[in-house]
């Protein structure tokens, strides 16, 4: 058996004025979930606890994400992230700034191979 990849998922999210990256990336991954209405593990005869969820997220400050709080967001399945640089934070004229995420979601299983 070896892990398989069968979706990816991308998402974009903003906090427009707190400058939360958690609230960024949380959008960013309700975007990406929202996109899919595939179930994937009934596709495959699996159990949706089986799920392999790869959760790639970046923003420029990635030391301000709270994993533990995005995890919420999955109703099940085996999530990893990876919070990484990138993302915008776009100055606003008076002061403070618009933070955006981009998040990568990838599903996979313990498949046999081909």
């Amino acid at each position: 058996m070896e892990k398989k990849r069968v979706l990816v998922e991308f998402g974009m999210g903003t906090s427009l004025r707190r400058e939360d990256y958690t609230e960024a990336a949380a959008r960013a991954i309700r975007d990406a979930l929202w996109h899919n209405s595939v179930n994937m593990a009934e596709l495959f005869g699996f159990e949706k606890t089986a799920m392999i969820v790869d959760v790639e997220i970046a923003v420029q400050q990635p030391d301000q994400v709270d994993t533990s709080q995005l995890a919420k967001d999955f109703p099940y399945g085996n999530i990893s992230f990876a919070v990484k640089h990138g993302g915008l934070d776009i100055e606003k004229p008076h002061g403070g700034k618009t933070l955006i995420a981009n998040v990568a979601i990838a599903v996979s299983f313990m498949m046999e191979a081909a």
